[in-house]
């Protein structure tokens, strides 16, 4: 556990930012035979995300036309869900990520379990309010209409946003871990109620003691005991919940080497986690995974990925010379 962690992210405001030239500079690069995608990439993964809202702004004010609108027509492929994506401020992509993963063709589960498992309150409230303003439609009724059983109440009570904060009852973890316990021993509906209750609303300090507690009574390690009891979506939500609690960079490493590893590069949740992270902790997540993995992101990166596709997303990582 690395609850005392300086945790970084990998891109900042850019000094001497001027929006009004930045805006000149995509239009002319857009407008351009071909398209000058170098400079796409120079300008926007050097700029933080309240600077690309204002160039937006700048650029929708002096050619009467929207950014991502351009963006969106002049380009195409993973390149374009790139570019497309560092546009938009967090709640909005988050809440973008969140529509396009239930209006698809089927659910995809992975990218439900990835936000909502590791936001905030207060990202999940934003990320509500954002999905409502872009899609008219209402969050929580979507999630329960694309998920059914417990991994969907799991999912309904996470997105109510409600978990305690900096909240601890040392007396209580004791008596949470013992329910932890007997709902991995009897996997009664009643008890799977149990497990998800306390693993959302509890505070994460609070979660640190009861896991803690959870290993001294039972000798085994939550996560262990979860991929032992369940299995299905609802059990890979248990486990990423916990993981959240426990480290978020280091969920987050894991989630990126298992979509560049075991699932061919899974580029959607590659784009999703390097944008996501970006301004909160994908320097920390950087380090987590050459520590855990051996190899660093920005290899895999390279290793899979080509093209300005590729560039775009080492811009984000923001690689230096001892990552090749």
């Amino acid at each position: 556990m690395f609850c005392g962690d300086y945790v970084q992210g990998t891109i900042f405001p850019a000094p001497n930012f001027n929006p009004i030239m930045d805006a000149q500079m995509l239009e002319g690069a857009l407008q351009g035979f071909g398209c000058d995608k170098d400079m796409l990439i120079d300008i926007l993964t050097q700029r933080c995300n309240a600077q690309r809202v204002m160039i937006a702004e700048a650029y929708q004010s002096m050619y009467g036309r929207g950014l991502i609108g351009d963006l969106k027509e002049k380009l195409s492929d993973h390149f374009k869900d790139v570019v497309v994506g560092l546009m938009y401020p967090p709640p909005s992509y988050d809440a973008h990520e969140l529509w396009h993963a239930m209006k698809g063709a089927g659910t995809e589960e992975n990218c439900l379990i990835d936000i909502l498992a590791s936001r905030t309150n207060g990202e999940i409230f934003q990320m509500r309010e954002a999905y409502y303003l872009q899609y008219n439609s209402n969050l929580q009724e979507d999630i329960y209409s694309e998920t059914s059983g417990h991994f969907r109440d799991t999912l309904m009570n996470l997105v109510q946003g409600n978990r305690e904060e900096g909240y601890t009852d040392p007396a209580m973890a004791a008596q949470d871990a013992m329910v932890l316990w007997e709902a991995c021993q009897q996997k009664t509906g009643e008890h799977k109620t149990m497990l998800q209750m306390i693993l959302c609303n509890k505070s994460y300090q609070q979660l640190w003691l009861v896991f803690q507690e959870f290993q001294n009574i039972s000798g085994q390690d939550l996560v262990d005991a979860i991929n032992e009891c369940y299995d299905g979506y609802f059990q890979e939500l248990l486990v990423a919940i916990v993981l959240c609690v426990r480290d978020k960079p280091s969920y987050f490493a894991y989630r990126l080497y298992n979509a560049i590893h075991d699932f061919g590069f899974h580029n959607k949740t590659v784009i999703r986690i390097l944008i996501a992270r970006s301004e909160i902790d994908l320097m920390t997540i950087r380090k987590r995974y050459k520590e855990r993995y051996g190899k660093s992101l920005f290899h895999d990166i390279k290793n899979f990925a080509s093209g300005h596709y590729e560039k775009a997303l080492l811009a984000i990582c923001a690689g230096d010379a001892e990552d090749y």
